[in-house]
């Protein structure tokens, strides 16, 4: 007896194809429930849940009213939604929010540079130092807020009631508890 018949069935009676397709069928089983795989999180079962202060700053907000902002919702003791890399993360405090003065560089006449306020009354841009504080991950490589790692130069985003602005991070602070 032949292994193969003239219509490509194997001792006659299973097609080749159909055998091919079921072991393929079958490998992907096993690959799925033997061998998974990572989780995917970075946030990993063996870390620790800890405070974290996260500075942000603000350049360059165009905002007809700063103060405004600050009455719906944007002040100390409030909380704002962050996004961090397109990923919402949920609410945050708000710990300070600081508003800093516009100034202009002045070259004076013996060479020196001083820094001036910024004489344009038309001026509607506003920069702001943010601190946030909530609970993050701590990692080998660093804090994880949500799935997403807290690193310096980082941007956020936050969003709030009338507002919806990036921030970049400068500082990064883990509390010891």
């Amino acid at each position: 007896m032949a292994i193969f018949d003239s219509k490509g069935r194997l001792f006659g009676k299973i097609n080749i194809l159909d055998l091919g397709a079921a072991l393929v069928i079958l490998l992907v089983i096993v690959g799925i429930f033997i061998f998974p795989g990572t989780s995917g999180s970075v946030a990993q079962v063996g870390s620790k849940t800890v405070p974290i202060e996260v500075d942000l700053a603000v350049r360059g907000l165009n905002v007809r009213d700063p103060e405004r902002l600050f009455d719906n919702g944007f002040k100390k003791g409030g909380k704002t939604n962050v996004i961090i890399r397109n990923q919402p993360y949920g609410q945050i405090g708000i710990k300070s929010v600081q508003l800093l003065p516009r100034t202009v560089t002045a070259t004076q006449p013996d060479g020196s540079v001083k820094e001036l306020p910024d004489p344009r009354s038309n001026n509607f841009s506003t920069d702001m130092l943010l601190t946030l504080e909530g609970k993050a991950q701590v990692t080998e490589s660093g804090p994880v807020l949500g799935n997403s790692k807290v690193k310096i130069g980082m941007p956020f985003e936050l969003e709030g009631y009338n507002y919806n602005f990036n921030a970049t991070v400068i500082d990064v602070r883990v509390q010891n508890k």
